[in-house]
């Protein structure tokens, strides 16, 4: 486990205060789950990202293909 010092705002400090004493755990032990959380998140949305814009660039392609496909069944004909 690392060690590392944190600075918070006053207002983020007093309300995490009194979720962590509602929840009945550790203020570290809450951090590492706003984290982790908040981790997973931004792995979702760069993945996302990344998704749409291989998407995009498979999607000329696909077209082409289909367009070709319809020569293809049109010279049966």
């Amino acid at each position: 486990m690392k060690v590392l010092s944190l600075k918070l705002d006053e207002g983020v400090f007093e309300e995490t205060e009194e979720i962590t004493a509602k929840l009945s755990i550790a203020r570290n032990r809450y951090i590492n789950e706003a984290l982790r959380a908040y981790n997973m998140l931004y792995k979702r949305r760069f993945l996302k990202k990344q998704l749409a814009e291989e998407s995009r660039l498979t999607a000329a392609d696909a077209m082409e293909m289909l367009h070709e496909l319809e020569l293809l069944v049109d010279d049966q004909d």
